[in-house]
């Protein structure tokens, strides 16, 4: 367990929950490294095939630590951006998916947080928003970018540009969030998700946020062409002759990640 990000293991999925709770899970650098350390564990587990990020209390994580940023020039400014974005980079580039479970506030760095993940889960009591303008800064973590992608470049516009907080409702209408749930089944619900994924082929599940990720934004035919060479890759491995032979067996899958 590291200071502020409690890490648990059930199975095949991990937990990583920020644990400042006293200041909503504000992101500040000490948050961001050991979030870091805590990504970096995870990651070296070779059994495990999902994750879950969450908060502590009432917030998921309500920003980055406006206390500690009031103090920062310009290449202080400039160097906690750098840092919020290798975090949330290496969240990205985990093998394996990660949910963000938004159990409350997630504005700011924690609203960029979350999009990072894979996809979120909200908590009807979740709040969402980058009020950043509002402070006379931008988003720095990321947010100008990935919630454009999230949601489209129009809404983005209106959220970043406003700064105004949205619900749990109407995050899941826009697309920001892709199910809501009663407070007290969010993180089971999650969990449930999780456990699904991980009875999944592990280097189908891999390949498939790989390509994702890089053919978002590339033409379609070269993403395309990424597919064709991903697709018959996996005709090489024993997950593909395990996942079908089990198919034509009717029986479950017993996949080894290889």
């Amino acid at each position: 367990m590291t200071s502020f990000v409690e890490i648990t293991q059930d199975g095949l999925v991990s937990t990583l929950t920020l644990n400042r709770p006293d200041k909503l899970n504000a992101l500040s650098t000490e948050v961001l490294n050991d979030l870091r350390s805590a990504i970096t564990m995870i990651g070296a587990k070779e059994e495990l095939r999902a994750a879950i990020i969450t908060g502590a209390g009432k917030a998921f994580a309500a920003g980055a630590d406006i206390a500690a940023m009031t103090e920062m020039n310009e290449w202080e400014g400039r160097d906690f951006g750098a840092l919020g974005h290798s975090v949330f980079a290496s969240i990205e580039k985990l093998r394996f998916p990660v949910i963000a479970a938004v159990n409350g506030f997630a504005l700011g760095g924690g609203c960029e947080l979350a999009l990072a993940c894979d996809f979120i889960y909200a908590s009807s009591k979740a709040k969402f928003g980058q009020p950043e303008v509002g402070l006379g800064i931008i988003p720095g973590f990321g947010g100008t970018q990935r919630l454009p992608r999230r949601v489209g470049p129009a809404m983005a516009r209106e959220l970043i540009y406003t700064g105004r907080m949205i619900g749990a409702d109407e995050a899941l209408r826009i697309g920001l969030a892709n199910a809501v749930f009663a407070p007290e089944e969010l993180l089971a619900s999650a969990q449930k998700a999780a456990a699904h994924i991980a009875t999944q082929g592990p280097l189908a599940i891999a390949t498939a946020k790989r390509l994702i990720a890089r053919g978002i934004e590339k033409p379609l035919l070269e993403a395309n062409a990424l597919e064709q060479d991903a697709f018959a890759a996996c005709f090489g491995t024993e997950d593909q002759a395990e996942g079908m032979t089990a198919f034509l067996e009717k029986r479950d899958a017993v996949f080894k990640g290889r």
